[in-house]
């Protein structure tokens, strides 16, 4: 794609997006020149889905020192350590065992990493995640964490929805926080996508996670392991 319409598109969106809103550009498959450019657009923020493609792009962009990485897709417990000493944001934390490894191995860390619980809203096969039963279950262990800061939800919608069901969907996630507020102190809603960021800025969300509507289609994936 050419700088010219990185640019265009980066523009329009940030017509729409509120300033307190963080907008993290979704790089997976996006090739480091292209990441540069739209860091020098302004944009800090970038989702990785995987630890290893995330650790390459890193590397290959140590030059820029205030870029944050944000860890988007599923963390399998064995890349727990290396991801934590790439990624300052975790949005997929997906269980209590990944969440406790996470805190045990922070305990060395310079900086708490800032944890997101990944929220299935709907019974969804194809998402990670925790129902809502789950994670009240969950909250005495979560609530023992010392050594990360579990600042946030994420939640990714089935397909499907129509706009409005979107918008309702959405829209239970930061009533959902409201009501872990006296466990755990929770200020970040991480949802919205290409498809469907209006309906996640409507619905209060402070994070949106976009790539396709930045930089165009990419090719088909078949893994989303990180």
């Amino acid at each position: 794609m050419s700088e010219d319409t990185l640019s265009q598109r980066l523009h329009a969106l940030q017509t729409q997006i509120p300033p307190h809103v963080r907008l993290v550009a979704v790089t997976k498959q996006v090739p480091v020149p292209v990441i540069r450019h739209a860091y020098a657009l302004g944009l800090r923020d970038f989702g990785e889905s995987r630890v290893q493609e995330a650790q390459a792009k890193a590397q290959a962009l140590a030059d820029l020192p205030d870029i944050t990485w944000h860890l988007i897709g599923h963390l399998q417990s064995n890349k727990a350590r290396p991801a934590l000493h790439l990624f300052p944001w975790i949005h997929s934390v997906d269980s209590l065992p990944l969440a406790q490894k996470l805190d045990q191995l922070s305990q060395d860390l310079p900086h708490p990493p800032h944890l997101l619980l990944q929220v299935k809203l709907r019974p969804d096969p194809q998402k990670y995640g925790w129902s809502v039963p789950e994670l009240l279950a969950a909250l005495p262990a979560l609530s023992q964490l010392h050594h990360v800061k579990i600042v946030g939800l994420m939640t990714i919608l089935p397909l499907g929805l129509t706009a409005s069901e979107r918008q309702q969907v959405f829209s239970e996630l930061p009533a959902l926080g409201a009501q872990l507020q006296p466990h755990l102190p929770l200020r970040e809603y991480s949802m919205g996508m290409s498809d469907d960021y209006p309906q996640a800025l409507a619905a209060g969300a402070t994070i949106l996670r976009l790539g396709r509507c930045l930089f165009g289609e990419r090719p088909q994936e078949t893994d989303f392991v990180s």
